[in-house]
């Protein structure tokens, strides 16, 4: 039996699950990942290390930095620079149509997307944007391809050379998190690797194409300080022969990275502010005691323990590509930092820090490109509430919050400056209006509940105060394209914020109410 988790479960709650064939070894608390060691400011506990990992030099490590950032520089050209992307989930009740999604992607100028499948609609969507797509293997489907090197290049056939080059795919991800979610799989992830990429090979697709599979960083046992950091061994036998894989086709770590379950499960050993990215004065930055680095944040020390326990298994020049990252903006009662305020400055910590090429305190300037966890709320996932929290954008778009990216560059600008909006023609035919009106709330798909007698926006009850709500809801919805703001003509796309003339209501005066659905009054 093949038990499928969900790719981000807590890593202490796998101890609840029935996983066949695990290793033993393979369920400590995920907390423990990164306590803290006593020679850290922030040690309140001691954890066990073996003593192999003190025995160990530096000296791997130390000569891989500028092999990493040369492997980095040899690989495709996809990978060359620092960007960050975006994660693509479909656990929505109403999920956008894919045209829809690519219109958002365009208006926030995200260049780079995660899929977690190969969805045949979102592909041709895709196509001709330029957008480079970051395409997936589900881990149901890792068996079939695992044992066929048919099957793996018939897979590739239909999602992969299909679409390509129309559709910019750049990267084929293996499974998602398979050692912690399928561990009963993880010997045959090797061979899904390596027949994707012979399939590949075949095409002559492998230098433009790269091939991994996205690991938890909660495979990486004891990783504060970074410097003693290592794989749990249990997995040697698949992570090894993974590694030479990854060296010997250009291709990169994927390492998913969640600083917000490592602080939740730290039992307050973990500052708020270290998972968070805030910047913090020297005297409150956790010291590695073997290499003197100063860390002020979870994700840097993450990234570099990530790369220390690579050098354990004698692979120095593999760099390290974040697949998930991010923070939730709401959660239950017990989940009280799953909140709107750290989810933006997470998040935003984390754009300026990939973007601005800082690298790592034992890797500076070196890349770490990072997909942020994720586009979309997805409300029907299962879990507790912040697992429906995640996104950047609800259903229809709107911004969850605006980020806080000034100097940070245009990707996800989804900020107050330079808006636009859309609103009812003044002295348009009010037919014409109601007609419109019926159009955006109907095919349109715009959530028009808070127009109904009762709610919040039903006053005025004018035909053009509730058009101009339906009109710049669609105008959002679909990525602000001008074309989507005409309506035959009885629209038009202003500067001035309607909500700000003439509202009484505003985001903070209705917390049901989101950034932009604000009744015009």
């Amino acid at each position: 039996t093949l038990n499928v988790i969900d790719a981000k479960t807590p890593f202490s709650l796998l101890n609840t699950l029935p996983l066949t064939n695990a290793p033993t070894s393979l369920f400590p608390l995920h907390s423990s990942s990164l306590l803290p060691r006593p020679s850290s400011p922030y040690a309140s506990t001691s954890i066990g290390v073996p003593s192999c990992c003190y025995e160990r030099g530096l000296d791997q490590e130390i000569h891989g930095i500028a092999a990493a950032a040369a492997a980095a520089a040899a690989s495709s050209s996809v990978f060359s620079a620092a960007f960050i992307g975006v994660n693509i989930g479909t656990d929505l009740s109403d999920m956008p149509h894919p045209t829809q999604v690519v219109a958002l992607l365009k208006a926030q100028q995200i260049r780079h997307v995660r899929l977690y499948n190969a969805d045949r609609a979102m592909l041709l969507a895709l196509a001709n944007t330029g957008i480079k797509v970051a395409v997936s293997l589900p881990n149901e489907q890792l068996l079939g391809v695992g044992q066929s090197n048919s099957t793996a290049a018939n897979w590739v056939s239909q999602n992969v050379i299909a679409h390509y080059p129309a559709t910019n795919i750049t990267t084929i991800c293996v499974g998602s998190e398979v050692l912690n979610t399928l561990p009963n799989a993880a010997p045959i992830l090797i061979n899904a690797l390596r027949f994707i990429h012979s399939a590949l090979v075949a095409s002559n697709l492998d230098s433009q194409i790269k091939v991994s599979t996205p690991l938890s960083s909660s495979i990486i046992l004891d990783s504060f300080p970074p410097s003693q950091a290592f794989f749990n061994h249990s997995w040697n036998p698949v992570l090894i022969p993974m590694l030479k894989f990854l060296q010997s086709t250009g291709s990169f770590l994927m390492l998913n990275i969640y600083p917000y379950y490592d602080y939740m499960q730290s039992n307050g050993v973990i500052p708020l502010d270290y998972a968070l990215l805030k910047p913090l004065p020297s005297n409150k930055e956790a010291v590695d005691a073997n290499t003197l680095l100063h860390y002020s944040n979870v994700f840097d020390a993450m990234v570099d323990a990530a790369y220390f326990a690579m050098a354990y298994l004698n692979s120095t020049n593999v760099p390290v590509l974040v697949t998930e990252s991010g923070w939730p903006s709401k959660g239950d009662s017990n989940e009280p930092d799953a909140s709107l305020d750290n989810a933006n400055t997470y998040n935003s910590n984390l754009i300026r820090h990939v973007l601005n090429k800082t690298g790592t305190p034992k890797h500076p300037g070196i890349a770490v490109s990072t997909y942020i966890y994720e586009l979309y709320n997805e409300d029907t996932k299962p879990g507790p509430l912040s697992e429906k929290n995640w996104g950047l954008f609800d259903a229809n778009g709107v911004p969850v919050y605006t980020l806080r990216l000034t100097d940070s560059g245009s990707v996800l600008a989804n900020d107050t400056t330079n808006q636009t909006y859309c609103t009812a023609r003044e002295g348009a035919d009010s037919k014409m209006l109601q007609a419109a009106l019926d159009w955006a709330c109907g095919p349109g798909k715009v959530d028009c509940s808070a127009l109904l007698q009762g709610q919040p926006c039903y006053e005025p009850d004018t035909v053009a105060a509730h058009a101009t709500y339906a009109f710049d809801s669609y105008y959002h919805m679909m990525g602000k394209g001008s074309e989507t703001c005409d309506f035959n003509g009885v629209a038009a796309i202003t500067t001035t914020n309607p909500s700000k003339q003439t509202s009484k209501l505003t985001l903070f005066d209705i917390p049901s109410i989101n950034l932009l659905q604000i009744c015009f009054i």
